[in-house]
């Protein structure tokens, strides 16, 4: 039951994700950062805080008691992830919504996967595990699919004149699509370490009372709301 509800929550985080960038389309007459913008106030500042408040009981203290340098630490690392966010952003910019994705989720799946165990030493144990196998043997597959979306996107380029590129993706450019999207994937993946340094935070959410499926949401506003101060930096400039 456990794993159902897990599949279940990914697809619908799955949709979520893949949805966020369509009233983009709405917006066409907004500057890029004025509509990144509004989205982040929405997902990083406001929707955290209101989950968090609704599934943890005593919120705010558990913030507070937390120790100051692991609160540090984790919005750190939120901020990282939000510099991820942003590039994640401008590389749909670039490379429009099927190609931008494919890529730089691709990305983030490989290097979110693979930066914490390398990080902690325990790389070698993990791939000799048959669960880290399949794991790992799913992120050469995901890599595999990056070189051939990045050849679709190369073939794309060169069958298209400037009038039909302008028409498909306003700002196309494939190769710094590429630079961005690979910059996003690797950031990207501060939000695992994110989630690792405010372990802490989570446990002491457990100890008042909070569920062991919502435990992370007070770590998730920290970093969360790091990502959203880079952005903001990014946007006002």
């Amino acid at each position: 039951m456990g794993a159902l509800l897990g599949v279940l929550l990914h697809a619908i985080g799955g949709f979520a994700a893949g949805s966020f960038y369509l009233p983009f389309k709405i917006v066409k007459k907004w500057s890029w950062e004025s509509a990144w913008l509004v989205l982040g106030i929405a997902a990083w500042l406001i929707s955290p805080i209101v989950v968090a408040y609704l599934t943890v009981p005593n919120l705010i203290e558990v913030l507070n008691t937390a120790d100051s340098e692991t609160l540090m630490w984790t919005y750190l690392f939120g901020a990282l992830w939000g510099i991820g966010g942003l590039t994640f952003g401008l590389a749909l910019r670039h490379l429009g919504i099927s190609l931008g994705m494919t890529i730089a989720l691709g990305f983030t799946t490989a290097f979110g996967t693979l930066i914490p165990p390398i990080y902690e030493g325990t790389f070698i144990t993990l791939i000799l595990t048959k669960v880290g196998f399949i794991t790992f043997t799913g992120i050469v597959l995901a890599l595999v699919g990056i070189v051939i979306a990045g050849k679709a996107g190369m073939m794309k380029e060169n069958d298209l004149d400037a009038d039909q590129k302008e028409e498909s993706v306003a700002e196309f450019n494939l190769w710094k699509g590429i630079l961005v999207a690979t910059i996003s994937g690797i950031l990207s993946a501060s939000f695992a370490f994110g989630l690792s340094t405010g372990k802490p935070i989570a446990d002491i959410a457990l100890e008042n009372g909070a569920q062991s499926l919502f435990m992370n949401n007070p770590v998730l506003v920290c970093i969360l709301w790091g990502g959203l101060t880079s952005n903001l930096i990014y946007t006002y400039i």
